[in-house]
């Protein structure tokens, strides 16, 4: 994940449960390398890698929840998709520049965490949380046919409404946007001069 964008841009539903698992697996593997205290750690004033990835939880769970409701309710509630679905690299340009504009995560930022005596096993209860959200939602998602994810939107508080294609394209791109945020940061820190 050294890009924000992947090489493997999916387009299908089968596409995009390998990229939600495959953002999974290298970014546990990414959060794992900090030491439990680190990982905990703020960024200086940015979010710590725990924050980032209880964010992503956060904004997981309800897409997984959604994915769950008889389609019949998400239309009654969010109606039905007017557009087509864009691309994967369509929607990401478009998420970008909601951000550059100053875009916020709004109530999907992390609530203060509680300190805990073991730091090791509050990254194992984050990340554990966080692997059970995403294997909700891959689970979820197997239950939509393709034509499906296109006819039926759900809202994004940034973007506004999406189809439900969309807004899994935005949950695979989010959760590696985050990750190299954070190596970022963590380059930007290492780079700065020690005061």
């Amino acid at each position: 994940m050294s890009d924000d964008r992947t090489a493997r841009e999916p387009r299908t539903r089968d596409d995009i449960v390998r990229e939600l698992e495959r953002v999974r697996i290298e970014s546990r593997a990414y959060w794992m390398s900090f030491a439990p205290d680190g990982f905990l750690a703020a960024l200086g004033e940015a979010w710590s890698p725990a924050d980032n990835v209880r964010h992503l939880t956060k904004s997981v769970r309800p897409v997984a929840m959604a994915l769950r409701i008889p389609r019949l309710m998400l239309r009654l509630r969010f109606g039905r998709a007017r557009a087509p679905s864009r691309t994967y690299g369509a929607l990401v340009e478009v998420y970008r520049g909601k951000l550059a504009a100053g875009g916020q995560a709004g109530s999907y930022a992390p609530s203060p965490l509680r300190a805990e005596g073991d730091p090791e096993a509050a990254r194992a209860r984050i990340l554990a949380q966080h692997d059970e959200a995403v294997a909700a939602l891959i689970q979820a998602c197997a239950r939509w046919s393709e034509d499906a994810l296109d006819r039926y939107q759900l809202p994004h508080p940034l973007l506004g409404n999406l189809t439900i294609r969309e807004m899994l394209f935005f949950t695979v791109y989010h959760n590696q946007h985050h990750v190299n945020v954070v190596r970022h940061r963590v380059a930007e820190a290492k780079a700065a001069p020690a005061r």
